[in-house]
């Protein structure tokens, strides 16, 4: 992966990485897994390029993972018994085309608190890993599945998409997002709350909408001034609503939704017809009514009717490309030498922003970056870390001080606090923040310990020996530039066998005497893993 070059470039000393940027070597076929509040839905395709795909088929259970009692904070165990089984399906018609799999979950998964059995199950009995993403992260997906289906490229773009646990808005135009927020307002949510097993009874209506209204306000004010040229719709819920919208005109419902447009005035009487059938069996009756949808749209109407009247959307146009499309070019964009670059980009500039915004000092978050990507590339195979983790630990690198905004007493603590709760961090899964937090928490202080560390137990094995391994690397890279003035230009290692030597070459002539004993000091994880004593020496003044 490239590295973070853009921040304190004077710095850096040139790339980052040693080799060049290598050729993808892409799959036959990929299928993307969105995990929902309401429904699990899968989309595979044939690769065509490191930047277009084909359908080939695709999948979808409505399986109320969200059904649980409270405010979806826990998922029943019979919403996690229908998840999984749904998932091995996916995972057994994604076998069929032999196609590689990638799961996102949502906000059913993403509130809950035990989250944890879920993705355990899905892992075990599907074969399945669920990676949990962010709202924010789920918006910036949606939006690159948008752009593939509809021609908005070059347009200020809003886009809206409500689902059944949470409705993501967002702002931007081409691959540059200008604003997104998630809300806690879906189908099937408001429908527990107001319209419970599908009734409409007394003002729930008006209560609804005074309750969305009230949700809005904040992502209203800050959205505010933004502008949009074009409205765009892109959930399971727009579609079902423009359905109705067509049928109600008596005009035959199309087959392929894309490109419809929904105005306000078609969207308003297809709510009056909702709220006035007072129950589910009424609603079926409807014209153009999705029968898997007849107890949560009126919910999910009132959600995208508030959110346009907020943001003053007089019609959308409905996308048929949603998360499950942007996953399938994430996918693309995550393999190494990819030619599609809003991945890389999109992580690069979030972590800068983060650096720039918290750390007094980039420079030294550079060098030290610098640092430890060499120890990486000397050492990783070694600790069993791979291509993927040169990015997390560079990540890590750069974020390890955001904590002293806050207080320099415990700061590593308090990095971890901020890296994992900043919906700064796009283009990053919600595990791999996860591992980001927690490496740069353990840059300083104990190390990693599971009887301490209920954070640190709670990961699998695989990523509690990636966290070790990429902290070892840190707590050393940030010894080396004890002074803060990029003494270090570059390391060599030696295998004598006895111990290893890491050996410090001075950039001009500096002397390296207390980065050497402060490296020497740091070492104790990395000699841990090694199995074997670290020696650190000086290469000598000028040379290198």
């Amino acid at each position: 992966m490239a590295g973070y070059g853009a921040v304190g470039s004077a710095t850096y000393g040139g790339p980052v990485h040693p080799s060049g940027k290598p050729t993808p070597v892409l799959p036959k076929a990929i299928a993307a897994i969105d995990i929902g509040t309401n429904s699990v839905h899968m989309v595979v395709a044939r690769v065509v390029s490191a930047e277009r795909f084909e359908v080939l088929t695709r999948h979808k259970e409505m399986v109320r993972l969200g059904s649980g009692a409270g405010d979806m904070k826990h998922l029943e165990p019979e919403a996690i018994d229908r998840g999984v089984a749904a998932l091995g399906r996916c995972q057994e018609i994604a076998r069929g085309f032999d196609a590689e799999v990638w799961a996102v979950a949502t906000s059913a998964v993403r509130e809950a608190a035990n989250a944890a059995e879920f993705l355990a199950r899905a892992l075990e009995e599907s074969g399945v890993t669920v990676n949990v993403i962010s709202g924010t992260e789920e918006a910036r997906l949606i939006q690159l599945g948008v752009l593939q289906a509809l021609p908005v490229y070059d347009e200020r773009l809003v886009l809206v998409d409500v689902g059944g646990g949470s409705t993501e808005v967002l702002f931007g135009r081409g691959a540059d997002v200008r604003y997104a927020r998630s809300l806690k307002l879906g189908s099937l949510r408001m429908t527990r709350q107001f319209f419970p097993d599908g009734r409409v009874e007394g003002n729930a209506v008006q209560k609804c909408r005074k309750f969305i209204r009230a949700r809005l306000a904040p992502a209203v004010h800050e959205a505010a001034g933004i502008g949009h040229d074009v409205a765009v719709a892109s959930s399971g819920t727009a579609q079902a609503l423009a359905a109705m919208a067509i049928a109600r005109r008596g005009d035959e419902v199309p087959g392929d939704m894309n490109a419809q447009v929904l105005t306000m005035k078609d969207l308003g009487r297809v709510i009056d017809d909702l709220a006035a059938a007072g129950t589910t069996e009424e609603r079926l009756s409807l014209p153009g009514m999705s029968e898997s949808r007849a107890d949560i749209l009126l919910g999910g109407a009132l959600v995208l009717e508030q959110v346009c009247e907020a943001f003053g959307i007089d019609a959308v146009t409905i996308s048929d490309y949603a998360l499950r499309e942007g996953v399938l070019l994430d996918m693309l964009a995550r393999r190494p030498g990819a030619g599609l670059h809003h991945l890389s980009d999109l992580r690069r500039a979030s972590v800068t922003h983060l650096l720039g915004a918290c750390d007094d000092d980039p420079e030294h978050a550079v060098q030290v970056a610098r640092l430890a990507l060499q120890l990486h590339d000397l050492l990783g195979d070694r600790l069993g870390l791979d291509d993927d983790d040169r990015e997390l630990l560079e990540a890590a690198a750069l974020l390890c001080n955001v904590g002293l905004f806050i207080s320099h007493s415990a700061h590593h603590k308090h990095s971890y606090y901020v890296i994992r709760n900043s919906e700064h961090l796009t283009g990053f899964t919600d595990n791999e923040k996860e591992l980001i937090a927690q490496v740069a928490r353990y840059h300083r202080k104990s190390a990693p310990s599971e009887d301490k560390h209920p954070l640190f137990a709670a990961l699998s094995a695989r990523d509690r020996q990636r966290v070790r391994a990429m902290a070892a690397l840190l707590r050393v890279a940030i010894a080396m530039d004890r002074n803060h003035d990029g003494g270090v230009q570059f390391l060599t290692t030696t295998d004598h066998g006895e111990d290893l030597e890491v050996r410090l070459h001075a950039r001009d002539d500096r002397d390296l005497d207390l980065e050497c004993f402060t490296a020497a000091d740091r070492s104790s994880l990395l000699e841990e893993l090694l199995g074997q004593p670290v020696r650190v020496t000086s290469a000598g003044d000028g040379e290198g």
